[in-house]
């Protein structure tokens, strides 16, 4: 018995060895090497802890990725395939149905990595969503804008981490937009929407034999989509228990999974990320939603929400081993509550040489930081809305005091970083 793991991530938030430490069988990562250099780790020389570690230089390369990966498949006799880049959950689904294995299967999975089927299938369950259309020209995104008004969002359609994301404000941005995107032949991998006003709000949680087993809403007090142009600290952080938003994030999130979920289907034992607008005029609507953990440092928040990593307990579930800290509350029907309330602070990284940058934080409420940084590096902007220049958790007793932390915590990683300006 087996595991094989897709690995498109850096080294450190994935610690498969110590999550995997009671499984019984090989631990088989097929990993990408240029996943590693941005995060400051060093292409591992041996196994590193796993029965059996392979590097690609890349992902990209979708058919050698299969390739190796069936390989390592029948070499290793493997019953489980886990993937936690969105990127690789296709692949991984595609796998498991190739190898008639356990956990989800493509059709599974299509509703949450399309996000046209994924709005049609909300659109269907009464949940609200951006309106949107698939443009196949740039007359038809003309069409799209002129009838529902500016702005307008571009994004790919099975895309992440805002890559590729473009939010054009008028008819001349999106002239120059589609003049680039759209001017060769018809294309049906775009997906326009409606811009949505408001605070972007995500839900993240665990699913346990089809059942939500535990959740947590946390809000954004940043747009993703400024990865490229914001300097300043970052903050994200959880809504208390008795904030009105609370549950009614939590019953949303709930009605998106069973919409998403195929009858009779095989997502069973996931995590999930849900990404939810709450507008000015208090309505939610649906952005997008993930089967997966969220990324950027969402898994060490949830640990310091509930005791355990999100990416931990999502694994193991997975392979159908112990959750210790949720075995009461699965046992009960019970969702557990948080012990504290929790959020992040980070910064992208921008152009330039690094002159200085944050000293780590002495504070006893604060559970990790990061730098993926050194003093003297030249570095690129930042690639997507996780290339982070510095990050850090920290928890406190309520969201208010737990605000005012991370605000403290990032205006002090402001003045401590220093970066020149690019030549």
């Amino acid at each position: 018995m087996s595991v094989l793991i897709l690995h498109r991530n850096p080294f450190e938030p994935f610690p498969y060895d110590r999550w995997l430490s009671d499984y019984a069988g090989d631990v088989v990562v097929l990993a990408a090497r240029d996943r590693l250099k941005p995060f400051g780790e060093p292409v591992p020389t041996g196994n590193h802890g796993f029965t059996h570690l392979e590097m690609l230089d890349d992902f990209e390369d979708e058919e050698q990725v299969r390739a190796r990966a069936l390989k390592l498949a029948d070499e290793f006799a493997v019953r489980h395939v886990v993937a936690y880049h969105e990127g690789d959950v296709t692949m991984a689904a595609w796998l498991r149905e190739c190898l008639g294995l356990a956990g989800a299967w493509t059709a599974d999975v299509q509703p949450f990595r399309d996000k046209a089927l994924m709005k049609e299938r909300l659109e269907q369950a009464g949940i609200e969503v951006a309106r949107y259309t698939v443009p196949q020209n740039a007359d038809e995104a003309l069409a799209f804008a002129d009838r529902h008004g500016f702005p307008v969002v571009f994004k790919d359609r099975s895309g992440f981490n805002s890559i590729g994301l473009r939010i054009l404000r008028d008819r001349d941005e999106l002239l120059d937009h589609t003049a680039r995107v759209l001017v060769d032949a018809a294309r049906d991998d775009l997906l326009l929407e409606s811009f949505v006003p408001g605070r972007m709000c995500h839900v993240d949680g665990l699913v346990v034999d089809g059942r939500t087993a535990v959740a947590w809403p946390s809000q954004y007090q940043y747009d993703l989509a400024s990865f490229g142009t914001d300097p300043g600290a970052r903050v994200d952080l959880t809504l208390d228990p008795d904030d009105p938003l609370t549950e009614r994030l939590l019953s949303l999130t709930n009605r998106v999974l069973a919409a998403l979920r195929q009858p009779g289907g095989r997502l069973l034992d996931h995590g999930f990320h849900a990404e939810i607008f709450h507008t000015p005029d208090d309505r939610l609507v649906l952005c997008e939603i993930a089967c997966r953990p969220g990324g950027a440092k969402v898994r060490e928040v949830f640990h310091a929400l509930f005791g355990f990593n999100l990416g931990e307990y999502a694994t193991r579930a997975a392979l159908g081993l112990p959750l210790p800290l949720l075995e009461q509350s699965l046992r009960a029907g019970t969702r557990p509550r948080p012990r504290s309330m929790a959020g992040q602070v980070l910064m992208m990284k921008r152009p330039g040489r690094v002159r200085s940058l944050p000293a780590v934080p002495a504070e006893d409420w604060v559970e990790r930081f990061w730098l993926y940084g050194q003093v003297g590096q030249a570095i690129p902007a930042a690639s997507g809305s996780s290339d982070f220049l510095t990050c850090a958790v920290a928890s406190a007793p309520t969201r208010a005091e737990c605000e005012r932390r991370l605000r403290a915590l990032g205006a002090r990683f402001e003045a401590q970083t220093d970066i020149s300006e690019a030549p």
